[in-house]
């Protein structure tokens, strides 16, 4: 029997298990290729107050209201429980983060996952051993199983983002998660602008990249530094579909905390970098968008960035500078 042949049949007895044959005509829809591959993605765009269990809820109810929409994955926006408490070094901030997956926040939407029958991407402030402490990404699969996590590997140091105080970079490596709806490749927030980090994703198998991010203005700045800040910020995440044939998500808080606006703009694209859906910068927002994954092989054959890497040209990348 062949592959294709094997394949129908299967098809077939879990479509209709009395093992009736189908009709005539009807047995091209039985084929592999041309089964549907599409998923729903839900993101909330939030801004978050002080009260830790205050955010918890609220993101809840965002994730109940996404489910509701028809999302079957749902990405939060980078540390949603709390403000961004990066902005200055205080040693109380620490008592915000939790064991992943023992900590009472990620068995609560695991609990959520199972109930609803959707995967969530949840970024958390974790709480590794005594004095260890890392930024990360638990998933959750629809049966709210917890498939695993992902630390953040590149932890910024720069004013209003002083997360070195904070985060040990990520000791787990780039990883993917295969959930039931499709294969996630989650990054975060500065990760972004590492084109590396993006491409050995991808080629570990992520058929979409998340990105939970908090990112902002500073509220002195003026207007034009910040649409060039914005555009940056998306071109280079863009870029990302682009040169790996992939759809990129990407999750930003909003609201004003401290001397920083947080520029919102969270964006969905397809898997050659066109934007599908963008956020207002000001505003929350809940947005749920179906993706095409078949995009995927039709512009890798169109633009066959994989087949011509020479990569046996790349060894100097490992340096820190070629001099």
């Amino acid at each position: 029997m062949r592959a294709n042949q094997y394949f129908c049949v299967n098809l077939h007895l879990q479509i209709n298990p009395k093992g009736n044959l189908p009709q005539k005509g009807t047995e091209h829809i039985m084929k592999k290729e041309n089964l549907v591959n599409k998923v729903k993605v839900g993101i909330a765009q939030m801004s978050c107050v002080a009260d830790k269990a205050a955010n918890i809820e609220r993101y809840t109810e965002k994730v109940r209201q996404l489910a509701a929409d028809g999302a079957q994955i749902i990405c939060l926006q980078e540390l949603f429980a709390s403000l961004y408490f990066c902005d200055e070094e205080r040693y109380e901030n620490f008592a915000l983060a939790e064991p992943i997956p023992e900590g009472p926040t990620t068995q609560h939407f695991m609990a959520l996952a199972k109930e609803l029958g959707v995967v969530i991407v949840c970024s958390m402030f974790e709480k590794r051993a005594e004095g260890l402490y890392h930024n990360t990404t638990a998933v959750i699969d629809a049966d709210g199983s917890y498939l695993g996590k992902y630390r953040k590997m590149h932890i910024p140091d720069d004013p209003g983002y002083y997360e070195k105080f904070y985060f040990t970079p990520g000791d787990l490596g780039y990883k993917v998660f295969h959930t039931r709806f499709a294969t996630l490749g989650v990054l975060i927030c500065w990760d972004q602008w590492y084109p590396e980090a993006s491409r050995i994703t991808a080629l570990m198998g992520a058929q979409i990249l998340f990105y939970p991010t908090a990112i902002g203005w500073d509220v002195r700045q003026n207007e034009h530094d910040n649409r060039e800040q914005y555009d940056a910020w998306q071109t280079i995440q863009r870029s990302h579909a682009v040169a790996n044939g992939v759809p990129v998500v990407s999750v930003n808080r909003t609201g004003r905390e401290g001397g920083m606006q947080f520029w919102g703009g969270s964006f969905i694209t397809n898997a050659f970098g066109r934007i599908l859906y963008q956020a207002p910068h000001l505003e929350e927002a809940l947005h749920v968008e179906e993706l095409d994954l078949n995009q995927t092989d039709h512009y890798r054959r169109h633009w066959p960035y994989l087949r011509d890497r020479r990569i046996d040209s790349y060894g100097d990348i490992t340096k820190r500078y070629i001099d």
